[in-house]
């Protein structure tokens, strides 16, 4: 098993927020007990309303604690995630909601296979075997199976909209794109095209008790339009590879 204690000062823990003030102390509480050593955990804001700021700053008065703010317009969740990885001061990022729906507990096993040298990229999934979404309505599951199931042939993976991973920072920085995009595990393994060697680690999706979702059916149909393009990039990019790598090796469809 991989000692992660000789790792303490390579892993920075990135939380998106938008008016999760309810829901900060207790997150940090659940990333304390888990006893992973980490070296920072990075806020990154987008526009709250609430008190989430004022929550975050008072625990970093004495925690090892960082707020960034993102003021700008439409900077979004991948944005915000992106704001972060070129902030972290740790070169392995682990990357979490805020609405306690990801479990702090399963943050190590997320982290081993990096350590150890398994893995590129460690996703927590709810669709392998051992995951689960326990108190999820009918239509919820239909839903966020379609879009697993959508994204699987340009992913490999079983669930790439959890949010819920570990990867190196160079990585994420070198392969992600900056701003665009909700479920950012689904554009970074889009753009690495098959690079990368990934591994899903099974968890148990927790129902948000406090707040409000921020998904919503504009966010469901950006992604529909993103997988489409993807999906036309993979068809007809890979065909024409195929037809001119024997004439021209060097073409490269971007």
């Amino acid at each position: 098993m991989t000692d992660l204690s000789a790792f303490s000062n390579s892993v920075s823990i990135i939380v998106p927020t938008l008016n999760e003030e309810e829901n900060i102390i207790p997150l940090v509480s659940q990333i304390a007990e888990s006893a992973v050593p980490f070296r920072e955990i990075l806020f990154v804001d987008d526009h709250s309303t609430d008190g989430t700021r004022d929550k975050i700053r008072g625990l970093a008065r004495n925690q090892s604690i960082r707020l960034i703010e993102q003021d700008e317009a439409a900077v979004g969740l991948a944005g915000a995630i992106m704001s972060g990885a070129r902030a972290a001061q740790g070169e392995i990022l682990l990357v979490m909601d805020a609405d306690l729906s990801h479990p702090p507990e399963r943050i190590g096993d997320l982290l081993a296979p990096l350590f150890a040298g398994k893995a590129d990229l460690v996703v927590g999934s709810r669709y392998v075997k051992g995951g689960s979404t326990p108190g999820w309505p009918i239509w919820r599951r239909m839903v966020s199976r379609a879009g697993a199931a959508l994204a699987y042939p340009l992913t490999g993976l079983h669930d790439s909209m959890c949010g819920f991973f570990a990867i190196s920072r160079s990585r994420l920085l070198e392969l992600a794109p900056e701003t665009s995009g909700f479920k950012i595990v689904f554009e970074t393994m889009v753009r690495a095209g098959g690079a990368l060697r990934v591994r899903e680690i099974p968890i148990t999706f927790r129902e948000r008790i406090r707040g409000r979702s921020k998904m919503s059916l504009g966010i469901a149909l950006r992604f529909f339009f993103r997988w489409v393009r993807a999906m036309f990039h993979h068809r007809v990019c890979g065909l024409y590879r195929r037809e001119r790598l024997q004439d021209r090796p060097s073409v490269m469809c971007r």
